[in-house]
């Protein structure tokens, strides 16, 4: 017998993809205040434009680095992150789907949930928008399939964890 809060799989973000998405918001950042700085445009709208664009990327990919650190765990009860926040559980989850014109995030799969849920984003790992959840992005496609069929299986009752 499994306890509720066995980790039956985990995605995690590869740490090249890792560096690569948050040194790609980091550079854009930087490089949109540094223009506005070094060379300013010849409106000061856009001089603030371009500061408000940087500070944007610059905090977008540290939300990405705290997001990122984390992991998604598939237990009996459901989808979590590692720290214990639930995503989605499982008798509310209505369908999976990883078909090439999904929208997904990259490396992932799309959850259709039974009723709507909070708003929630954590960039490179996951979101969830009204019955939607969308789990991938950085984390590798093997990891994310493997959990796809999991869940798919789990939803369907072709395995039982008693």
């Amino acid at each position: 017998m499994t306890s509720n809060s066995e980790v039956l799989v985990v995605v995690r973000a590869s740490p090249g993809r890792r560096v690569l998405g948050v040194g790609a918001l980091a550079l854009l950042g930087l490089l949109a205040v540094y223009v506005a700085m070094a060379r300013p445009p010849g409106a000061l709208l856009w001089q603030m434009f371009l500061v408000v664009i940087g500070g944007l990327a610059l905090w977008m990919a540290d939300a990405m680095r705290r997001a990122t650190a984390l992991a998604v765990e598939l237990t009996r009860e459901g989808l979590r992150t590692s720290d214990g926040e639930m995503i989605a559980r499982l008798e509310d989850i209505d369908s999976l789907d990883r078909g090439i014109f999904a929208f997904k995030p990259s490396n992932g799969f799309l959850i259709k949930l039974k009723q709507k849920a909070p708003a929630r984003w954590r960039p490179g790992l996951w979101w969830r928008m009204g019955k939607r959840v969308g789990i991938g992005g950085v984390t590798p496609g093997a990891q994310s399939r493997a959990m796809a069929d999991i869940v798919t299986a789990l939803i369907r009752g072709d395995i039982e964890l008693d």
